[in-house]
């Protein structure tokens, strides 16, 4: 197995790194790493796998690389930095990547989280305090679903760590008999078709650093990228409907089923010119589309039980879970249970994630207190 310690071709860069991250706040009794690491990012070029990453050392940026054949691709082993200074996990790369299923059988348990946008302290903290991982990163959720509902791009400083954990513990899951399923919500679509306005400064500082666009990164040309391209925008496990923003009046008539609106979208996630072939295609992209309509929550009037009961008979489901939109400090059931929002302040200590079990709706925080909201 070829391990990548990246102690090869070094660059040095003489840039000063930011002391600390005001997303993360420090704990106590752990040391913190520095939010100037980032990687490692791999890209395939000419038959090679590229692996590229950028280190702190002592303040300064320090670029390393390596490439290897792509015949040598399932001898890669990644090393992923954590949120704790010493603390990694290791990474393989998948032999072969395919476009996700849009619906599932009910699971016997399923933790949801979203909208972690690159904090992957929090992220971390609600897996092991509700026994989704271990302390070494394993899975330990049995045949559980882990269901992320988007939004784990963007503003935080640790986006690409947070990617390879997720990547990983699809594997891991599936081993045990469980499931991860990563819903794309709109930053996710955002860095892929080039809106980024809410991208941390130092991933543009590092993508210039490292000679590539912050866009190859996650272009087709790169494992996260393709990846990425094989996830989608709404999905069902049981009687639970999962999207990361919600189904709005007009896709309800439209009529577009779970499988169909996937389908649909897919081939437009890196679009950036907007030119859809068709209206169905213009309405799934829009503000009224499943990953960016906010009417659940705000607006005037907001949507009525009508329009939810609608889309609740329309796609089989007793429960439309979500993120996207902030509403409470804490997970939040609506509508006799019809409704569930999980968008929670991350960065501001509020961290929730939503468990299902034995038929009950619990929202647990990182100490796997559990609080029941439905039964």
């Amino acid at each position: 197995m070829l391990k990548f310690a990246f102690a090869f071709l070094p660059v040095f860069f003489p840039v000063l790194f930011t002391p600390c991250n005001t997303d993360q706040p420090p704990e106590s009794n752990k040391a913190m790493l520095s939010i100037s690491n980032d990687g490692p990012y791999v890209l395939y070029r000419n038959n090679h796998v590229i692996i590229k990453q950028v280190d702190d050392e002592n303040g300064f940026k320090k670029v390393k690389a390596d490439s290897v054949t792509l015949s040598r691709k399932e001898s890669l082993e990644l090393n992923i930095r954590t949120d704790e200074a010493g603390k990694t996990f290791a990474v393989r790369l998948k032999t072969r990547l395919e476009n996700e299923k849009a619906e599932y059988a009910i699971a016997g348990k399923i933790f949801v989280v979203s909208d972690i946008e690159g904090n992957f302290r929090a992220f971390r903290r609600l897996l092991q305090g509700n026994g989704v991982i271990d302390t070494a990163f394993n899975w330990t959720f049995g045949n559980g679903h882990l269901v992320l509902t988007g939004d784990f791009f963007d503003r935080g400083s640790q986006v690409t760590e947070v990617l390879w954990l997720i990547y990983s513990l699809e594997e891991k899951a599936k081993a045990a008999g469980g499931y991860v399923h990563f819903v794309l919500g709109n930053h996710e679509i955002m860095n892929l078709n080039g809106d980024l306005r809410y991208v941390h400064p130092k991933y543009f500082e590092n993508a210039q650093l490292m000679s590539e666009t912050y866009m190859t990164l996650y272009s087709d040309s790169s494992e996260l990228g393709r990846w990425l391209r094989t996830k989608n925008v709404a999905e069902k496990v049981g009687d639970i409907l999962f999207i990361h923003a919600g189904i709005s009046s007009p896709v309800n008539k439209a009529q577009i089923g779970v499988e169909k609106i996937n389908e649909l979208v897919r081939p437009f996630y890196a679009d950036s010119s907007y030119n859809f072939p068709d209206s169905t295609v213009g309405l799934l992209y829009s503000d009224l589309g499943p990953f960016w309509y906010r009417g659940y929550y705000s607006g005037n009037p907001v949507a009525p039980l009508t329009q939810i009961d609608s889309t609740l008979s329309f796609y089989g489901a007793k429960h439309i879970s979500t993120g996207h939109t902030v509403i409470s400090d804490t997970i939040r059931v609506l509508h006799n249970g019809k409704l569930i929002n999980t968008d929670v302040h991350h960065a501001r200590g509020h961290s929730e994630g939503l468990l299902v079990e034995g038929g009950k709706y619990y929202r647990v925080d990182a100490l796997g207190q559990k609080f029941l909201m439905l039964e």
